[in-house]
C-alpha cells in the first residue's frame, strides 16, 4: 500500500519511502523531494529558479529510469527498448542522457500515435513516447510533483501517491452520509487532446520560473506527434498533451489547480474548493473531489441518500 501524497502529512511524513510496486525511492530523492515540497508548502507565493540542475543528478535519473523501466511500455518512433538499452550499457546510456540535458543539446524526439480501445468501443489516442524522453520526463515529474503537490486540495485524488479512485469514491459516500445529498458526474471532455499550451505553461510559471525548465516543458507540449494512416501515410500535430507521456503527472496537477480554487462567490458562476464540510460562500450545501476519468474503476448508480 502506498502512503498518502506529499501534501497529506507533515515533512517527516514526506521523507518515509514511498513505493511504486517494489521500487523503493532512494533516500537522496526523498530528501530532495522533502526539502522542494517543505519549501512549497511553507511558502505558497514562492517561484523555484533553480530546478533544472536537478533533472540531470545520477539519482534523480537512474530512479526516474527504474520508474520507467517498472512501468514497461512499448518503443517510440526509434524502435528502442529497455533491453537494446541494457545491451548498450545502462550506466553508459543514463550519462550521455546526464550530459546532453547538462550541456542543453537535449531535443525530443516526434512521440509515436497509436489508439487503444476504450470500453464504449471508441479508440482513445495513447503517445509513445522515446525511452529517453521517457525517462527525462519522469526525472522532471520527481522534481516537480511535490512542489505543486503541496498546492492540491485533499479532495484532489488523480496522479497522486496513495491515493486511488476508490479513495475518491469513498469520500462521496461519506458527503452523502454526511448531509450532501446530490452527486453530479462531470468530464472535462478530450482534455489531454485538447489542453492549451499557452495556459499550461502560465499555470506551471506560477510556481516554477527556472527557463531551462520551463523551455524544456514547452519543448515536451510542441514536439510533433506522428501517425501513420493504413496507406502508410505519416500526418503530424502539436495539438494538446498527448495520453502516455509521463510528464502529464506534473502538468495536470498544475493546470487544474486554478480550476480546483477558483473563487465559490465568483460572479461567473464558478465554485470553489471545499474546505472541511463546507464551501466558501455556500455553506453545507455543495462539496468537490476530483479524479481523472481514465483511471477511474466502473460507473456505479449511487442510490438517494436516507439522511
Amino acid at each position: 500500500m502506498e502512503e498518502r501524497g506529499l501534501g497529506s502529512g507533515s515533512t517527516q511524513e514526506v521523507a518515509r519511502g514511498r513505493r511504486l510496486g517494489n521500487l523503493s525511492t532512494p533516500i537522496s530523492v526523498q530528501k530532495l523531494q522533502a526539502a522542494l515540497h517543505a519549501k512549497a508548502k511553507a511558502e505558497p507565493e514562492f517561484r523555484f529558479y533553480a530546478l533544472y540542475d536537478k533533472l540531470y543528478r545520477d539519482d534523480v535519473l537512474a530512479h526516474a529510469y527504474a520508474r520507467c523501466r517498472a512501468n514497461k511500455g512499448a518503443p517510440g518512433v526509434d524502435g528502442q527498448t529497455f533491453d537494446d538499452i541494457e545491451r548498450y550499457g545502462r550506466e553508459r546510456w543514463l550519462g550521455e542522457l546526464a550530459l546532453a540535458l547538462r550541456e542543453k543539446r537535449y531535443q525530443p524526439e516526434a512521440i509515436k500515435r497509436v489508439f487503444i480501445p476504450k470500453a464504449n468501443g471508441k479508440l482513445r489516442p495513447l503517445g509513445l513516447s522515446s525511452l529517453r524522453d521517457r525517462v527525462c520526463m519522469m526525472a522532471a515529474v520527481v522534481v516537480l510533483d511535490p512542489i505543486f503537490e503541496a498546492d492540491l486540495a485533499p479532495e484532489q485524488y488523480a496522479y497522486r501517491a496513495g491515493c486511488s479512485a476508490h479513495d475518491a469514491l469513498s469520500a462521496v459516500k461519506m458527503g452523502l452520509s454526511g448531509g450532501f445529498p446530490e452527486v453530479v458526474d462531470a468530464d472535462l471532455s478530450a482534455y489531454f487532446d485538447t489542453i492549451p499550451h499557452r495556459e499550461l505553461m502560465l499555470c506551471v510559471a506560477r510556481r516554477v520560473v527556472d527557463g531551462n525548465v520551463l523551455g524544456l516543458v514547452k519543448s515536451w507540449l510542441e514536439c510533433a506527434v506522428e501517425e501513420t494512416d493504413p496507406k502508410g501515410r505519416t500526418t503530424r500535430t502539436t495539438l494538446g498533451a498527448m495520453r502516455g507521456k509521463v510528464s502529464r503527472k506534473a502538468l495536470r496537477s498544475a493546470h487544474c489547480w486554478p480550476i480546483c480554487t477558483c473563487d465559490a462567490s465568483s460572479s461567473d458562476g464558478s465554485v470553489g474548493r471545499p474546505v472541511g464540510n463546507s464551501m466558501h460562500g455556500l455553506s453545507t450545501t455543495l462539496m468537490i473531489w476530483s479524479y481523472c476519468a481514465d483511471r477511474a474503476p466502473p460507473r456505479r448508480r449511487w442510490q438517494p441518500c436516507e439522511c
